[in-house]
């Protein structure tokens, strides 16, 4: 087992509510041991076991965040103002 620690981006996450979304994503993934936020330089640290997950996990959890915190667009038919 070896702790690394990686960066990640979290440069279109900019509000508490997607801030604390990108917290739970990492934290739900095993082998994260901590999680730093720099909201000011839009940038994770995360330290994890290497034996048990990679970057490419981190960087798929924030970009569901990054997915699920960006508004619809107004003429998308999930947009609840889309008939309006």
């Amino acid at each position: 087992m070896a702790i690394k620690v990686a960066q990640v981006s979290i440069e279109n996450i900019e509000n508490a509510e997607g801030l604390e979304s990108v917290m739970t994503a990492l934290k739900n993934i095993a082998g994260v041991t901590a999680i730093e936020l720099d909201a000011d330089s839009h940038m994770a640290l995360v330290h994890y076991d290497d034996t048990k997950t990679s970057i490419h996990a981190f960087t798929a959890a924030i970009s569901m965040v990054d997915y699920v915190t960006q508004p619809f667009p107004i003429d998308a038919p999930q947009n609840p103002r889309h008939h309006e």
